[in-house]
């Protein structure tokens, strides 16, 4: 079952100063969403893995989107993040069944690597509902630097009856970062932590 996509969304954040100090270069973050109607709105259903393929087909068209909107290789990105959100008559097992099992194949191929987890968060909002993207380095999820989120949120989504999927991408962590930790330079991204 192919999503039925009422809208996608795109937007790109770019940090040029922080606590009044240039970031140089700038911190760059693009949101690609979708608004997808939920096949299994407001009816209990075991079998889900129709929205399992749709996290898949999800997968791979907003990781697309935002390296574009980022005007980026996808091999460099260095963050990435996944959530959704279901409107009233959806369960959070739906967001979870597009977020979990197939997602993270695409993205990763789309971003040519990507041994960490892929962060995440799920929810149930109504229209406008705000969502927080957690993000994480995409190959060692020790990175503290890359610790970080992205607020999306759709005014006219989701509706009862949809499911809002984001996907974040960045090309570099927080503005400024200052904490310690693993560096970018120290990766060696074999077990997606160091």
């Amino acid at each position: 079952m192919p999503a039925s996509i009422r809208k996608l969304v795109t937007f790109v954040e770019e940090v040029r100063r922080e606590m009044d100090r240039p970031v140089e270069p700038p911190v760059r973050r693009a949101a690609a969403i979708a608004v997808i109607a939920n096949p299994f709105a407001g009816r209990y259903v075991e079998d889900l893995t129709p929205l399992m393929e749709i996290g898949e087909e999800l997968g791979a068209l907003l990781t697309e989107r935002a390296v574009a909107a980022l005007g980026i290789e996808g091999t460099a990105a260095e963050s990435y993040g996944k959530a959704a959100a279901v409107g009233e008559n959806g369960e959070l097992e739906h967001a979870a069944a597009i977020l979990h099992p197939k997602m993270g194949t695409p993205v990763r191929k789309v971003l040519g690597k990507g041994a960490a987890l892929i962060p995440s968060a799920k929810k149930r909002c109504g229209l406008g509902g705000v969502l927080d993207v957690p993000l994480g380095h995409k190959d060692a999820a020790y990175v503290r630097s890359h610790f970080d989120a992205m607020e999306v949120r759709v005014p006219d989504a989701p509706r009862a009856d949809e499911i809002l999927v984001a996907i974040v991408v960045t090309d570099s962590g927080r503005p400024l970062p200052r904490v310690g930790g693993l560096t970018k330079a120290e990766i060696k991204g074999e077990d997606g932590l160091r």
